[in-house]
This record gives structure tokens, C-alpha cells and sequence, in this order.
């Protein structure tokens, strides 16, 4: 899996979560900040992206950074699928 791919997702899980349309993300984009997420919707957008790229998120991985930016999430998706990958 590619960035463009996991920032499709991205778009895709929160134009879901969102009810909105979501496109053109680039990766200074803030989820909190500028898309007005909150830890409701970063939770729904989660399952979204299980449920559609197969990511396994061990909660005890979660931290507050991953979340900041769409390149910091990311970078989090991408270290996320190669540990899985590598298990």
C-alpha cells in the first residue's frame, strides 16, 4: 500500500464519517483543526478504514501525534500495515 492509496481512504472514510464531501487532502491538512474532528469521529473514521483496507489498530498504539496531520496519519497507516505485514 502507497500514500495516494491510504490518503484515498482517508478521504473516502471521511467523507463517510463526515457526511460531506471530502477530496483533494494534502498533507499539511489538520484533522482536528481544520476538519473539525473530534475523538468520535476519529474513532468511526477508524472502523471506516478497517472495514475498507483491512487496518488493525491495537489501541495501546494510539497516540495523540498519529492524529495531527493527514501526513502524520499517514505515516501511522503505512508503519501500522507493515508491522502486520511483518507478524
Amino acid at each position: 500500500m502507497d500514500r495516494q492509496h491510504v490518503v484515498t481512504a482517508l478521504e473516502n472514510a471521511l467523507t463517510d464519517v463526515l457526511e460531506r464531501p471530502v477530496t483533494g487532502l494534502t498533507g499539511d491538512v489538520k484533522l482536528f483543526a481544520d476538519l473539525h474532528l473530534d475523538s468520535t469521529t476519529m474513532l468511526e473514521m477508524l472502523m471506516f478504514l478497517e472495514d475498507s483496507i483491512g487496518l488493525i489498530v491495537d489501541p495501546e498504539e494510539l497516540d495523540a501525534d498519529d492524529f495531527v496531520s493527514v501526513d502524520a496519519f499517514t505515516d501511522f497507516v503505512l508503519a501500522t500495515q507493515g508491522r502486520q505485514v511483518a507478524a
